[in-house]
């Protein structure tokens, strides 16, 4: 299991959650994805990503887009609005890729990680491109690759 996404050089001014209106949206934002899964205008479903923070090791939670994958998986992309540098989420998850939990919509799960490489990065992001084209977009404002997971149910 391999997260080697590096930052890019250039891109989009990245979304930050930091300030009182900050937190005051996440927070929102958050509580909506708890309880409908979805936020108004994305035009695609989301949930809740909690991981674990890889210095401060306190949780951090982020509603974030998602995608479903086979077999019953979610599909994130580490897409940060096309900035150049790849979210902390990312890199929470690339520390502690068997510690996250996700929610959405009244259901919650305890998942693992794994970064996707090749043909099948290939075919998810045609998938999520199909299904939402503002990633195209994205791609196109950085110069990086923008790092999609797959992101498994844990057994018990």
């Amino acid at each position: 299991m391999s997260f080697d996404a590096r930052d890019g050089t250039r891109g989009n001014r990245q979304p930050r959650a930091g300030g009182r209106i900050g937190r005051w949206m996440n927070k929102r934002v958050t509580d909506r994805v708890r309880r409908k899964g979805k936020v108004p205008g994305l035009g695609f479903d989301a949930l809740v990503l909690t991981t674990v923070g890889r210095r401060t090791g306190a949780e951090h939670s982020t509603p974030v887009g998602y995608f479903p994958g086979k077999d019953g998986s979610w599909l994130i992309v580490a897409s940060a609005n096309g900035a150049p540098r790849n979210p902390a989420w990312y890199h929470n998850i690339a520390a502690h890729p068997d510690r996250i939990r996700i929610e959405t919509a009244g259901r919650k799960a305890n998942v693992v990680a794994e970064q996707l490489h090749g043909a099948e990065r290939e075919e998810a992001w045609r998938q999520i491109t199909t299904a939402a084209p503002r990633f195209k977009t994205y791609e196109e404002k950085t110069d990086r690759e923008l790092p999609i997971l797959r992101l498994v149910e844990r057994a018990a």
